[in-house]
């Protein structure tokens, strides 16, 4: 067995391979030098200086599993059955593709010294010095990333002034209405937000953005997006999606080549619960994708276990607890619960009175409670649903 990726999805898929009774050789190819480890704590405690890393609990030693740290994936062979490496080929029976995804740059800064990316440990590692020094910082992207990051340069004393291309922030996201009540988060903790504005370069001390206005920065963190770390598979014949660049999956996590799965990050697959593929770029996923893949190499063939997991996502900015269940579109009728301009407050999704999705702010057990009746496909009464100080699961018909 060999794993290509040495992050939260190819890590829980060795562990998972062996608590299904995989008994044969596990192989973990990592990229960096690092043991693994968990992404969630770089933008929080290891940016902040609170920890100085966040290794993942696992006796590789005693389950038998091999890591090949700094030893990046670089081709496979599908046909041959071998996995390319930077220090050669390496045969197997089944691989797994778990190589996540890489941040967008932004045009024109490779290489530049004060343009940063918070991907890895490294990565985190590198901005500490520009929080401790309570640096100027221009973040760009009011996405996911860039939230929690200007929320941890505000709390280290930085300024901190948001750029966001589209008319708000987590435009990819959510929709107008509901991202207009988490524009005020921004100004509340003391950082700028700009948004309709587009970075037109970086220069030594600053950014310029495309109407001419010059933004001072002794740093800057981009945060626009990823996309599938999937370059390294092509001339495979592996298929991959020609709009996103994912390894197209079936619903069993399987790749077009015989006996080669993919998980987490680098992967899509379609959803019968959404009547869509799905590119998941969250924790959620690399954690509970590879037991199906374990499940699926270890079982039986002809039964298989199919992946229609509900899509989930936390976020901690400017001091409030964000989370997501579920998968929304532009149909799907929104209903509200509490106040949006309070500390706590949810909206659900609709469609056709079932329960499609879920946004909770400050509101853990809406969320709970929400992701259940969305795996059930729970119908819900609106009135009722509407009612904050209705349980969810009361509003069910």
């Amino acid at each position: 067995m060999v794993i290509a990726g040495a992050g939260m999805a190819g890590v829980q898929t060795a562990v998972a391979l062996r608590e299904n009774g995989w008994r044969g050789p596990i192989t973990l190819f990592g990229d960096e030098p690092h043991p693994p480890y968990d992404r969630p704590p770089l933008s929080k405690a290891v940016l902040l200086g609170k920890a100085d890393g966040a290794a993942f609990d696992v006796d590789f030693r005693s389950l038998g599993i091999e890591l090949e740290l700094s030893h990046p994936v670089t081709g496979i062979r599908p046909g041959e059955h071998l996995l390319d490496t930077v220090r050669g080929p390496v045969r197997y029976d089944h691989a797994v593709l778990a190589t996540g995804a890489a941040p967008l740059r932004l045009p024109g800064t490779e290489g530049h010294p004060g343009v940063h990316l918070l991907r890895t440990l490294d990565d985190a590692q590198r901005l500490r010095p520009v929080l401790a020094g309570r640096s100027d910082i221009v973040v760009v992207g009011a996405g996911w990333i860039g939230a929690e990051f200007a929320t941890a340069a505000r709390e280290a004393g930085c300024t901190v002034t948001v750029v966001e291309a589209a008319d708000r922030p987590l435009a990819g996201a959510l929709p107008a209405e509901v991202a207009a009540h988490m524009t005020p988060w921004y100004a509340a903790a003391g950082a700028e937000l700009r948004t309709g504005a587009r970075v037109a370069a970086v220069e030594e001390r600053g950014v310029v953005l495309d109407d001419g206005t010059a933004l001072p920065a002794d740093a800057v963190l981009v945060g626009i997006g990823a996309r599938p770390a999937t370059g390294w598979l092509a001339g495979s014949g592996i298929a991959l999606s020609p709009e996103d660049g994912s390894v197209l999956a079936d619903d069993r996590l399987r790749t077009s080549a015989p006996d080669v799965h993919a998980v987490g990050d680098c992967a899509s697959f379609p959803s019968a619960r959404y009547g869509r593929r799905l590119l998941i770029h969250h924790w959620d996923n690399a954690l509970q994708g590879p037991r199906t893949v374990a499940q699926n190499i270890t079982g039986d063939p002809a039964e298989g276990t199919v992946y229609d997991p509900v899509p989930y996502f936390w976020s901690e900015q400017f001091g409030r607890f964000v989370q997501y269940a579920g998968d929304h579109g532009g149909a799907d009728e929104p209903v509200w619960r509490g106040d949006p301009d309070s500390a706590a407050w949810s909206v659900i999704w609709l469609r056709d009175g079932v329960l499609v999705a879920l946004l909770a702010v400050g509101r853990p057990r809406d969320l709970a409670q929400g992701r259940r009746l969305i795996e059930r496909g729970a119908v819900l009464d609106r009135v009722r649903a509407a009612d904050a100080s209705v349980p969810l699961k009361s509003a069910v018909r």
